[in-house]
C-alpha cells in the first residue's frame, strides 16, 4: 500500500466499523480496571486463574530482577541462556508429564517456530478454518501446501488429508478457540494424526492452567499426553499470568526446534527474571487448586442466566463466554452500553471473527467475584437481543 492510500483505507475502516484503537490501561490486570481514565468492572482480560497480579509471582519477579537483572542480553544459543531459562524448562516438562519443553517469548514465536521447523515445500499442513492468527501466519510462511478445514469437521479434514500426497503432513488446531470457546475433537483428531501418519499440533494458548486440572487439554484425553506424533504448546500469558510460551514434546524434537527454528535461535532470550516469576506462577497452578473451582463455578453461574434468559450465547464450557450479534454497529452498541453500566466488555468483530459474527467475548477469571457475576448479568439482562440481532 502507497503512503497516499493509507488515510483513506482508515477512512474505509471507520465506516465499516473496523477501526480500533489501544484502550489505554491505567491499574494493574484485575476485575477492577481503570481504563481511560474511567473506573469498570471489567470482563476481557485472558488471566483466567487471576495471577497476573498475584503477590507471589510479583515478588519473584522482584527477586529475580536483583538476582538477574533486567536484560537477558543476548539469544539462548549466544549467552542469553541464563539458569533459570533452564530450570523453567526442567519444571514446565515436569509439570505436563513430557520428555522436555522449550520457552518462547510469545505464543506468536512458538508457532512460527514449530510450524516452520517441521514442514516446508512439499510438505502439507492441515489448520483448523478458525485458528488463531498466528497459526495461519506460521503455515503460510512455512512454505508448506496450508489446506484449511471447516470449523471441527473431521470429514472434511480426512478428505483433505486422503487427497494430499506429501512427504510431510502437520494438522495444526487450537485446542481451545480464542473466541469461541469452544474446543477442538482431540481425541478424533489424534486418530487421523495416526492412520495418515501427520504430526498433531496443539496450541493450548486457552487451556492451559485451566483444563486437565492445570496441566492443560491434552489431560482432558489421557491418550494424547506422551504421544509421538503429538507436540503441544502452551502460553505463559494467559492463565499463568505471565509472559511468553513453551513447547513441549520429545527430547528430539526439543533439540530440533533449537537447532532450526528462526524465530527462537534469532531473538534475544526473555529476560531471567520473567522466567523466575513463570516459575512462581507454576506453583500457584499446583498449589491452589480452588482458582479452578471459583473459575468453573462462575463460568456455570453466567450460563445457566444466559440459557434461561436466551441470552445468544455459544456452546461453551470455558472462560470464554461469546455472546453473538452479527453486525458490527450493534455489537458496538452492545459494548457501548455496557461500558455505561461499568462494565468493560469487548467488542469483537472482522477480521478476527468471520463476516456476521460480531460478537461480545465475555472472558471471566478466577478473581471475579459472585458479585461480579450477578452485576455482569444484571447488565446483559438489559439489553434487548431482538432488536440487536
Amino acid at each position: 500500500m502507497q503512503a497516499r492510500q493509507i488515510a483513506a483505507a482508515l477512512n474505509a475502516l471507520a465506516d465499516e466499523h473496523r477501526l480500533r484503537r489501544r484502550p489505554v490501561v491505567d491499574t494493574p490486570q484485575g476485575p477492577s480496571v481503570t481504563i481511560d481514565g474511567a473506573p469498570y468492572l471489567a470482563f476481557a482480560s485472558n488471566d483466567y486463574l487471576g495471577l497476573a497480579n498475584h503477590p507471589a509471582l510479583a515478588g519473584a519477579m522482584r527477586d529475580g530482577v536483583a538476582r538477574w537483572g533486567v536484560g537477558s542480553g543476548a539469544s539462548h544459543l549466544v549467552a542469553g541462556h541464563h539458569a533459570v531459562h533452564e530450570a523453567l524448562e526442567e519444571e514446565l516438562a515436569a509439570w505436563l508429564g513430557l520428555p522436555a519443553a522449550l520457552t518462547f517469548g510469545s505464543g506468536y514465536s512458538a508457532n512460527l517456530a514449530v510450524v516452520t521447523s517441521l514442514v516446508g515445500r512439499g510438505d502439507a499442513v492441515f489448520a483448523d478454518r478458525v485458528n488463531h492468527a498466528s497459526l495461519n501466519d506460521a503455515c503460510l510462511l512455512s512454505r508448506a501446501a496450508f489446506k484449511r478445514f471447516r470449523h471441527n469437521d473431521l470429514e472434511h479434514l480426512e478428505s483433505l488429508l486422503a487427497s494430499t500426497p506429501a512427504a510431510t503432513r502437520l494438522i495444526a488446531v487450537d485446542a481451545v478457540y480464542s473466541m469461541d470457546g469452544d474446543e477442538a475433537p482431540l481425541d478424533e483428531l489424534l486418530t487421523l494424526a495416526e492412520r495418515y501418519d501427520a504430526w498433531l499440533y496443539l496450541d493450548d494458548a486457552h487451556g492451559f492452567g485451566v483444563q486437565g486440572g492445570g496441566r492443560g487439554s491434552l489431560y482432558e484425553h489421557p491418550r494424547l499426553a506422551g504421544h509421538p506424533l503429538v507436540v503441544y504448546m502452551a502460553t505463559l500469558g494467559k492463565a499463568a499470568g505471565v509472559a511468553g510460551a513453551c513447547v513441549a514434546g520429545s527430547a528430539e524434537l526439543v533439540q530440533w526446534l533449537v537447532n532450526t527454528a528462526r524465530s527462537y535461535i534469532y531473538t534475544t532470550a526473555q529476560p531471567p527474571a520473567v522466567a523466575e516469576a513463570c516459575r512462581a506462577a507454576l506453583g500457584v497452578i499446583a498449589g491452589e487448586p480452588q482458582r479452578r473451582l471459583t473459575l468453573m463455578s462462575h463460568i456455570a453461574r453466567l450460563r445457566e442466566a444466559g440459557l434461561a434468559h436466551a441470552w445468544p450465547l455459544t456452546a461453551s464450557r470455558t472462560p470464554i463466554q461469546p455472546i453473538i450479534i452479527g453486525r458490527n454497529e450493534a455489537v458496538l452498541d452492545c459494548a457501548a452500553r455496557l461500558r455505561e453500566a461499568g462494565l468493560w466488555v469487548p467488542a469483537i468483530r472482522p477480521p478476527t471473527v468471520p463476516e456476521g459474527s460480531a460478537r461480545l467475548r465475555v472472558s471471566l477469571t478466577a478473581a471475579h467475584q459472585e458479585a461480579d457475576i450477578d452485576r455482569l448479568i444484571d447488565a446483559l439482562d438489559s439489553i434487548d437481543w431482538e432488536e440487536k440481532l
